[in-house]
């Protein structure tokens, strides 16, 4: 990211162009709202009084990527390095056929109208940076109470709560992600609207359901995020997988927190800002399979496969939500790996090995210590893994083969599938250490699988 002067600069020469014209123009939406909590924006939009043809006309470089809905983008800066400004121009909307576009808008010289057509309150500011950053409060234009909503923490929707989420179904996914984020309450008249309409969540596209619910594992703030869907009654629209874990007992012995629900909330609790969304869809479906395969056994509550069947289930939400090939393979396998650290103090050197080999092993890692930590806080495990992980030199964990299938040629084995079961074991007696060179592996070969060059004379 640019350093976030340069797109405050950016967007400030942006308004003092158009402002030089004649035009209005203010910063707008989320860069305010930060502003006012002190936290840094991410990026600075501007809205403004001109059109899109005025807009194209006056700056020398710039994208009519929205110029349908009046948005363009304006690039400042020299060679490589653009700041790109987002520029939209007042408006109010039309119907929106899809749940998600309107259908037309119309551009309007109003700042009040087109606010009234925004998400929330809080999201609904407008930031006159010419009258000085020094008194933020005293350059802001609120026409809808977002400035007193900031003040009492809540999170509410601009006018009809249900005409809003009507417009835009998706705006009910990012309303509960703001309140997460934010530390917020839900106001109870835009809460009531979520729950009446959580059903119409299923009319957004996957991806954009996918990046709104990867925003919300990754902001700090998973486990609010969560609990607030499952309040909405949004989590069994969009994820019915985990909404199906609350109730599901666990035995108490390992388990003293609660059910599953309780137990996944407990790893959602701990990923922290920033951590990387294979790790944070990890936590989340590490126990997907568990439902399922509830079992009241005679001895106490069981789980038979639920690895197995978490996986596949793993697999699946990762296709709905269309991850990519590489972004689903982690999870999975995340899923897959979670319960083998039980087994670590056990494991031969060449198995132990084999599984540091797992692509991004400090994933595991991390997954297995939130696992811990939000059950029974046992952490032996963990320790061992870790410890031996770190001490372990790459080349000891990958070591180079010491024989290949064209050493195995050129000592007279016949070419087959028996290959792999063959290099396999060298393998091991390389991990375990009993074997250090070509000849100790094919003087292992000739004792475990005999010598075929003899045998053919």
């Amino acid at each position: 990211m640019l350093p976030v002067r340069r797109q405050f600069e950016a967007a400030l020469g942006i308004v003092e162009k158009l402002r030089a014209e004649g035009y209005e123009a203010y910063l707008a939406g989320g860069c305010v709202r930060d502003l006012l909590l002190g936290r840094e924006p991410h990026d600075y939009d501007v809205a403004t009084s001109a059109t899109p043809d005025v807009v194209l006309g006056l700056f020398e470089r710039t994208f009519a990527v929205g110029a349908h809905f009046g948005v363009v983008l304006v690039a400042n800066g020299d060679g490589d390095e653009y700041v790109v400004t987002e520029v939209a121009t007042f408006r109010s909307d039309g119907a929106y056929s899809d749940g998600r576009h309107p259908d037309a808008v119309r551009y309007t010289k109003s700042a009040e109208e087109d606010v009234r057509r925004r998400d929330f309150t809080i999201n609904g500011l407008l930031l006159d940076p010419l009258r000085g950053m020094e008194n933020l409060r005293a350059s802001v234009m609120d026409f809808v109470g977002g400035l007193d909503d900031l003040n009492t923490g809540v999170v509410r929707a601009i006018g009809q709560a249900e005409l809003r989420f009507e417009e835009d179904h998706l705006r009910m996914l990012r309303g509960v992600r703001f309140a997460a984020r934010f530390g917020f309450d839900v106001e109870a008249g835009t809460a009531a609207a979520l729950r009446g309409l959580a059903t119409r969540i299923d009319a957004v596209s996957k991806e954009r359901v996918r990046d709104e619910l990867t925003k919300m594992l990754t902001e700090g703030q998973a486990r609010r995020a969560f609990e607030l869907l499952e309040e909405t009654g949004l989590l069994k629209e969009v994820l019915p997988e985990i909404a199906r874990m609350r109730g599901v007992e666990q035995p108490a012995e390992f388990h003293p927190e609660g059910d599953v629900w309780v137990h996944t909330l407990g790893l959602l609790g701990q990923l922290e800002a920033g951590c990387s969304m294979t790790l944070a869809w990890g936590a989340l479906l590490h126990d997907v399979g568990k439902p399922p395969t509830f079992c009241r056994a005679p001895d106490r509550i069981r789980f038979d496969g639920h690895v197995v069947v978490g996986v596949a289930m793993a697999a699946e939400i990762c296709r709905r939500f269309r991850f990519s090939n590489e972004e689903t393979r982690q999870i999975v396998a995340l899923v897959e790996n979670h319960m083998r650290f039980m087994d670590t103090r056990r494991m031969k050197d060449s198995t132990l090995k084999r599984f540091f080999r797992l692509e991004r092993f400090e994933e595991h890692l991390a997954l297995h210590r939130m696992d811990c930590m939000a059950g029974s806080g046992f952490l032996e495990n963990w320790e061992f893994a870790r410890a031996k992980w770190l001490a372990m030199p790459e080349e000891t964990v990958r070591p180079k083969p010491l024989i290949t299938g064209r050493e195995l040629i050129a000592a007279g084995y016949r070419p087959g599938a028996r290959f792999k079961e063959i290099l396999r074991a060298v393998e091991d007696a390389q991990l375990e250490g009993t074997i250090g060179s070509a000849d100790e592996a094919l003087g292992l070969v000739r004792d475990r699988f005999g010598d075929e060059t003899a045998s053919s004379s």
